[in-house]
């Protein structure tokens, strides 16, 4: 009868996760998405990309086991992104690219603009006016590769003919590349090349001659008069020059140009972006549904949630709304840190306000997607708050000595161009936490508090962004009573008042 039992019990799905992964040569700690399974690992410019070597890496949950570790720890070429396989029960692909970022230049005399360089093809492309010698043009500075890279011949600071495409080779990591440098005429030597137009801000891109006296001018399109760019507003080397103007009026057509001696380059067009209001940025607006508070009025649309649908699994609402407000009215929201549960068991849960929405409760984890639909560029998100800071009470794996330490409260803002919003998983066997360092996002900037902050006082968290020229998709806004509680880090009774979150587009 023994023999006639089918174990046909499946085994549980529980993901295999890369959950900490360290390389020779790295820049910053690796940005892990464990929602899409994807690693992104940064190298410095000293690194060997065709060899990356892993030195050390975490797996979760326990019992996990990934069959490629010895193949990364002996060295990997990641020019291309590579996938692997990490188990526990099935297999999960996990998707592990680098992004080594190197400084590259290569200048002549009397250069209009900045060379074009193309690293993949190993092509390098300058502009010189069409009255220069090109074969005797005086090269004024190189780097096509790492720091250690050696070049021959070396052509810096000798006169090379350039009437012809010129090639050098180019030595690192033992290996000779060979790469070829264009030196191509033009008439003009000015030109805009292109405008990043913001909401009461634009950057405007210029190509001209180091040399020259250079300058950017601007005006309203149904303006006469050209305005002066004032020269602390300009900034660049070599001919790339990059002008910042302030103070537009939003939904706002202008023309920029610019002047090199008396030179002036073409005109561009461009129209400036709208303003936009935080919606319930004033806090305001809430309703309670049982024991959850939600910062919305009933049968309103959402903008902010919290995580009061994972508090009161074991508690109650650890965010709420409160008449203690920095204007003397209305209402603002407050966020406290608590230990939920019974005597011993249960856990910490930081008191948060999040853009976004709280999809589900994973046992007593919260999954969450961090952000609204949002294609602007603010410059500073502000608004008033105060804090009650207390010594921190709990802390999980990794984060021990903390203890006894005074907790942080923190507010952050981050601007991302993914195509969905960032899921947040704290279930620790799952994590997926949000990275700022991370590829997709476009600007970032928090305010931390250490301290108490015993009466409302303004904050102002300025927006640093990577390119100006990239449109965000989502906007992130997320205060938290306790800056470690995706980790269940932080002290029973840290408390933080947030009230009239807006936004600036200016400078």
């Amino acid at each position: 009868m023994a023999g006639c039992i089918k174990n046909d019990i499946p085994y549980p799905r529980i993901q295999a996760n890369l959950a900490q992964i360290e390389v020779d040569h790295q820049s910053q700690a690796a940005s892990i998405d464990s929602i899409n399974r994807t690693v992104t690992i940064f190298l410095d410019e000293t690194a060997d990309i065709q060899h990356v070597k892993a030195t050390a890496w975490t797996l979760t949950p326990a019992g996990a086991q990934w069959p490629d570790s010895a193949l990364f720890a002996s060295g990997i070429d990641l020019r291309e992104p590579v996938e692997t396989t990490v188990s526990l029960y099935q297999d999960y692909t996990w998707r592990i690219s680098a992004v080594q970022p190197i400084e590259r230049y290569f200048t002549v005399e009397g250069q209009i603009g900045a060379s074009t360089i193309d690293p993949i093809g190993r092509r390098v492309v300058v502009y010189v006016p069409d009255h220069v010698n090109l074969k005797r043009l005086k090269v004024l500075s190189m780097k096509l590769s790492g720091p250690e890279a050696v070049y021959s011949p070396d052509i810096v600071d000798n006169s090379i003919d350039f009437s012809s495409p010129v090639s050098i080779k180019v030595t690192e990591h033992g290996r000779t590349l060979d790469w070829t440098i264009y030196v191509q005429t033009s008439e003009s030597t000015v030109a805009v090349n292109r405008v990043d137009a913001w909401t009461c801000v634009a950057w405007v891109h210029v190509s001209a001659q180091d040399s020259r006296q250079n300058t950017i001018q601007y005006r309203a399109a149904d303006a006469g008069e050209w305005i002066d760019l004032p020269q602390s507003e300009i900034s660049g080397s070599g001919g790339a020059i990059t002008g910042r103007i302030i103070h537009l009026q939003p939904e706002t057509t202008y023309i920029a140009r610019a002047i090199s001696d008396d030179e002036t380059s073409n005109e561009v067009e461009f129209t400036t972006g709208s303003l936009y209001s935080i919606p319930n940025g004033s806090m305001d607006d809430w309703w309670l549904d049982g024991k959850v508070w939600n910062p919305w009025p009933k049968d309103g649309e959402s903008y902010w949630d919290t995580g009061n649908k994972g508090a009161t699994t074991l508690g109650t609402s650890n965010t709420f709304p409160t008449d203690d407000t920095s204007t003397g009215t209305g209402q603002a929201a407050c966020l406290e840190t608590r230990f939920v549960g019974i005597g011993s068991i249960g856990k910490l849960a930081a008191g948060n306000l999040f853009a976004g929405v709280y999809v589900r409760t994973d046992g007593t984890n919260g999954i969450l997607d961090f952000g609204r639909p949002f294609s602007l560029h603010p410059t500073r998100l502000r608004g008033m708050m105060k804090y009650k800071c207390v010594d921190i009470t709990h802390t999980t794996a990794g984060y021990e000595d903390r203890l006894g330490q005074p907790d942080t409260g923190i507010i952050w803002c981050a601007l991302i161009d993914t195509d969905a919003p960032f899921q947040i998983r704290t279930n620790p066997k799952n994590p997926n936490l949000f990275d700022p360092t991370a590829p997709y996002v476009v600007a970032y900037g928090k305010a931390e508090f250490n301290h108490s902050v015993d009466t409302y006082q303004p904050f102002s968290i300025t927006l640093e962004y990577r390119d100006t020229q990239r449109t965000p998709k989502y906007m992130l806004i997320v205060s938290s009573a306790s800056a470690l509680g995706d980790y269940f880090t932080g002290g029973n009774g840290s408390t933080m008042w947030v009230d009239n979150f807006e936004l600036d587009f200016d400078y």
